[in-house]
Order: C-alpha cells, then sequence, then structure tokens
C-alpha cells in the first residue's frame, strides 16, 4: 500500500502575552513571596517576565509605586467575615482574615509599616470593619476610638513598640539578659521567660496578637454596653 504523505501547515510563533499592570504586579508579589523584597526590582521583573525592564515603567511609576501596588493587591484578597454571629465574632473573623493573608506574604508588613497613604484595597476593608463596629451598635465616636486602639491589627498584624531581637541566638539572648539584670531586672526576667517565633517578626506570633484583639474587642463591648444604659430615652 502507497503511503499517502501529509504536508504539515508551518505553526504560527507563540506570541508573548501582552504585558498589563496586574502581570507585572502578580510577578512581583510571587517574587517578593519567593525571595524577599530585595529580590523585587525592575531589572529582575524584566527577567521574570521576558521583557525590557524599561516597559514596566509605563505600567508602574518607581518602585514605591510597584510596592504599593503589590500590597494593594494583598489586602485585595482579604475576605472579610460579617455574619460570624455578631459585632465581636465578625471583627475578630475579619481581622484574623487579614493576618491569614499578611502570613501568606510576610513581606507585607514591612512595607505598610513604611507608609503613610492607604492603598484603595485598604480603604475598603477598612470600610467593611468600621461598617461592622457601627452595625453592631458602636457610636460614631466609640468606632473612632476602636480603630485607635485596634492600630494595625486591623490589617493582621502588630507594630511593635521596640525590635526585641528575635533573631538572635539563644546565647546572644542569654547575653542580653545577664547584661540588662544588672540594671533592669524585670526586663531582663521577661527576656529569659518568653520565646516567640512571630513569622511576621519579633513579638508577633498568633497568640499575642489574639490576646491583645479580643482584649481590645472585650473592652469595646462593655463601652458600648455601658453608653446603651446610659443613653437617654427619645
Amino acid at each position: 500500500m502507497a503511503r499517502t504523505n501529509r504536508s504539515t501547515a508551518p505553526t504560527a510563533p507563540t506570541r508573548p502575552a501582552r504585558l498589563t499592570r496586574e502581570r507585572v504586579v502578580a510577578a512581583a508579589v510571587d517574587l517578593a513571596d519567593a525571595e524577599g523584597l530585595d529580590a523585587v526590582s525592575m531589572r529582575r521583573l524584566g527577567q521574570e517576565l521576558g521583557v525590557d525592564p524599561m516597559s514596566i515603567y509605563r505600567h508602574v511609576d518607581g518602585k514605591d509605586a510597584l510596592l504599593d501596588a503589590m500590597t494593594d493587591a494583598v489586602v485585595a484578597q482579604i475576605e472579610p467575615v460579617t455574619d460570624a454571629g455578631g459585632w465581636q465574632a465578625s471583627a475578630r473573623a475579619t481581622m484574623l482574615a487579614a493576618r491569614a493573608t499578611m502570613l501568606r506574604h510576610p513581606w507585607t508588613a514591612a512595607v505598610r509599616k513604611a507608609r503613610t497613604e492607604p492603598t484603595p484595597a485598604e480603604l475598603r476593608h477598612l470600610d467593611t470593619l468600621l461598617g461592622i463596629l457601627r452595625d453592631g451598635g458602636l457610636g460614631v465616636d466609640l468606632t473612632h476610638h476602636a480603630i485607635h486602639a485596634l492600630g494595625s491589627r486591623v490589617l493582621g498584624f502588630s507594630q511593635d513598640l521596640y525590635d526585641d531581637g528575635g533573631d538572635a541566638t539563644p546565647e546572644e539572648a542569654a547575653a542580653t539578659a545577664a547584661v540588662l539584670a544588672r540594671t533592669h531586672p524585670r526586663l531582663a526576667e521577661l527576656a529569659v521567660a518568653v520565646t516567640h517565633d512571630g513569622a511576621l517578626g519579633g513579638c508577633d506570633d498568633d497568640a499575642e496578637f489574639v490576646f491583645a484583639l479580643d482584649l481590645v474587642l472585650d473592652g469595646l463591648e462593655r463601652r458600648r454596653a455601658a453608653e446603651g444604659r446610659n443613653a437617654t430615652p427619645s
């Protein structure tokens, strides 16, 4: 039987995906997740995306703008909880959801601490949390106090008063405690007694985060109930 020769049409080369702001930001987030913020540069992003690094500037106006966009993309992943059964439970679940998101992208805490202006996603997240508090019966003034008291926990992390040297080895921690003991015995006592392994750095592990969060929410509920009892009937 004679063989039939089939001509094969040439395959058109695959065109690279069009560069967009979303692709740039997503690649930067992936890079920061894998290698840390120091790895994020326009040159490295160009390599990851297979483009001229200068073309990235058409989509983000420099490194600071890129970091803001990366943080905004991460915060946008937070799924608020508004039906957990009471305002305290919903606020708690929403902030723990924020923390879970931050822990998946731990570099965001450092970026957020260095910024003074909120991103659009942060504003949406804050507005949702404010709605939970107001719908739960907190007045405008108490809600204002609540946001100040909650601080960075709104976004799932807590900013420590000082860097406690969480990266120190046990030997270094012991040496530091020995020096402190001469003049500051209570600080030395605490340094020896407590060990933290917070994923976001310093004394910011999950147990401390939840402890402080519950403390604030319980206090707000007591204040809300007291204001309700003292309200003058209309």
